[in-house]
């Protein structure tokens, strides 16, 4: 399954929509995040995982 949503992302006072994209398959619990060739990337993969974790999701 895919799904869809839309948010912002600021860059100075002007706001640009992001589409973010999810697909959920079955398998291992697992999660990827691509995108920004930076450091923002290893760092939203730590945030997404301790927010899993404050809702008491458990990967593996």
């Amino acid at each position: 399954m895919v799904a869809l949503t839309y948010t912002v992302a600021f860059e100075g006072v002007e706001a640009r929509q992001v589409e973010v994209q999810c697909a959920i398959s079955p398998g291992m619990p697992a999660f990827s995040i691509v995108g920004l060739p930076d450091k923002a990337v290893s760092e939203a993969r730590e945030r997404v995982r301790a927010a899993l974790t404050a809702m008491a999701i458990a990967l593996p």
